[in-house]
């Protein structure tokens, strides 16, 4: 078997004799829509976009924030930290939960609260983080979004916010229910103020996300084949014992139902945002 164990040699030399290899792992993944490869450049350099069937891959909220803002933006109430109010264990104490999950993404909670400027307009942007217990809305998210509206309110600037999220977070319980009562409260304020909530609702938004803040604004924008929904498809086949609609729960279902006034492609959504601002503001001067 000397065949099977004996060394290939090497195709190519470098001056010292070690072996030149060309690493190809990670440079190529396969989309989730088509199933073709697609080199990773190519899809960086296209936002997360298949570039051959126009799949939109998930964006984390900083590479979101990157998509919609000019440039550098100023983040709020990034100190502000959950706490175990009820004491919550299931696979492991909520509180050890909540210390892996900022050091995994570097993020306080799930959400991110930024200033900044959108085709050169002032505007506040909350982004929802899906990486961070699922994007759930505890406390600290309620207060780090209701902050962003009042702030708004206060500058008179447009609100955007970008949900990823699964609902609210069961680990707080009913805290984590008010938020969206608090949420909405604020959004009201906004409106009495007159002042554009932009809402973007990206795969996936679903639960008490939806049934609140992601369906309440003045303009409400899908991704491209976007999950979107409060009970889960399984949850609710198993519950009207009935089979549901080809895409149901997806952005194009929605939007044929009127739930969503438009869907837009991410590499078209900083100008459409900026259009329909010019729409409710006035263009800038």
């Amino acid at each position: 078997m000397a065949w099977f164990t004996r060394q290939k040699p090497a195709r190519e030399q470098g001056s010292a004799g070690e072996q030149h290899q060309v690493r190809t792992e990670g440079l190529w993944l396969k989309c989730d829509g088509c199933r073709q490869v697609i080199w990773r450049k190519a899809l960086i350099e296209s936002l997360q976009v298949c570039p051959k069937c126009d799949y939109h891959f998930r964006i984390d909220a900083v590479n979101r924030l990157k998509l919609l803002f000019d440039g550098p933006w100023e983040t709020f109430d990034a100190g502000l930290y959950s706490t175990n109010p009820l004491g919550f264990v299931d696979s492991k104490p909520y509180s050890e939960r909540l210390a892996g999950m900022r050091k995994a993404t570097g993020l306080s909670d799930a959400v991110i609260s930024a200033g900044g400027t959108l085709a050169g307009r002032p505007v506040y942007i909350c982004v929802l983080e899906l990486k961070f217990i699922g994007g759930s809305v505890g406390a600290v998210v309620g207060e780090v979004v209701t902050r962003a509206i009042e702030r708004a309110v206060a500058q008179r600037r447009p609100m955007i916010i970008a949900s990823a999220s699964g609902g609210m977070r069961m680990q707080e319980g009913a805290v984590s229910l008010m938020q969206m009562a608090k949420i909405s409260a604020a959004l009201m304020r906004l409106d009495e103020a007159r002042l554009p909530y932009i809402s973007l609702l990206t795969d996936p938004t679903t639960g008490g996300t939806t049934g609140s803040f992601a369906m309440l604004g003045d303009l409400n924008i899908g991704e491209p084949g976007a999950q979107i929904g409060f009970a889960g498809p399984r949850v609710i086949e198993q519950t009207i014992r009935q089979k549901l609609p080809e895409g149901f729960q997806r952005a194009e279902f929605l939007l044929t139902h009127g739930f969503l006034d438009a869907i837009v492609r991410r590499p078209e959504m900083k100008s459409y945002i900026a259009a329909a601002l010019d729409f409710f503001c006035g263009p800038l001067q």
